[in-house]
């Protein structure tokens, strides 16, 4: 019986010296990164974000765009509609959450080779309502070590607190529990 515990325990020892899981980033700020919005405003995270929490989600290839899509109606329902408290009942009175947002399409590398025409085509198939949201970054700068990130091809979501401190990161599709999670995060703080 110690036999197989010590393996267990040797192998759970390997595999978390392996295998390093998103994540690693909470806890650290989240890096200087300027974008422009769609109404041509500059923003730079996180020193324009400080004094609110914010969620950013960030993708970095076309192949994440398609996940990222996933979460812009759930969130913008969640955290940017306010609640109209004279038709709300008393069971579903909801909570109105003063959070910053961005969904921020990333163009580094050979991509900002397309850059302009792909900013075009985002603008023409989205609302004007979620320009305020949405960011542009055009850069050199990939942010992969900064935000512990291997895959080009999922989005990443970062919620940072009021200093700008990562408290959670996820990716991929939208989940209930993922926004369970961020909605914990911001709720607890």
């Amino acid at each position: 019986m110690k036999k197989y515990k010590l393996s267990f325990i040797l192998l759970l020892s390997i595999s978390a010296f392996c295998f390093k899981p998103f994540g690693g980033v909470v806890g650290k700020i989240f890096p200087y990164l300027q974008g422009e919005d769609y109404n041509g405003k500059k923003v730079n995270l996180p020193v324009d974000t400080k004094g609110k929490y914010t969620l950013i989600g960030m993708a970095f290839s076309n192949a994440a765009e398609s996940d990222l899509k996933t979460w812009i109606n759930p969130i913008y329902n969640k955290f940017i509609v306010k609640i109209d408290r004279s038709k709300a009942d008393v069971f579903d009175a909801g909570i109105d959450y003063d959070v910053n947002l961005f969904f921020i399409p990333m163009f580094t590398g050979i991509n900002q080779l397309t850059s302009k025409s792909s900013k075009e085509k985002i603008k023409a198939n989205t609302d004007k309502e979620m320009y305020p949201y949405l960011l542009f970054y055009e850069g050199s700068k990939t942010y992969k070590e900064e935000l512990d990130f291997e895959k080009k091809d999922i989005p990443y979501f970062f919620v940072l607190d009021k200093t700008g401190k990562i408290m959670y990161a996820t990716s991929g599709k939208f989940e209930d529990k993922k926004l369970e999670k961020i909605l914990d995060v911001i709720e607890e703080n």
